[in-house]
């Protein structure tokens, strides 16, 4: 059984299981299907909105999708997100990303 298939019936069966739920969207992501995989990271944040891990990857999908408006937003919410649960790694990961993104925006 190929890996998405595999996540997929493992999440059948675990619902409440963010963390394959994040594993899925990877898998998803590195085949390319941005579409598929920004609405697995979003059912994730709808679920559990301090899943900060998938505010990053959510953010990528978006500038991808040249939704770039949508990943500010993203980015800005989950740094909010990640300085309320204290996870200064993930903070920083997304400042990084957001400074990144207005940059390529200003030039």
């Amino acid at each position: 059984m190929d890996r998405i298939a595999f996540l997929m019936d493992f999440i059948g069966k675990n619902p409440a299981d963010l963390f394959s739920r994040h594993a899925l969207a990877m898998e998803i992501i590195k085949l390319g299907k941005d579409a598929d995989a920004k609405s697995v990271l979003d059912q994730i944040l709808l679920i559990d909105p301090n899943y900060v891990g998938s505010y990053y990857h959510l953010g990528k999908v978006e500038e991808r999708l040249g939704m770039v408006n949508n990943a500010l937003l993203t980015y800005e919410k989950g740094i909010l997100v990640a300085t309320e649960i204290g996870d200064q790694h993930a903070s920083r990961e997304l400042k990084a990303a957001l400074n990144q993104l207005r940059d390529e925006l200003e030039d």
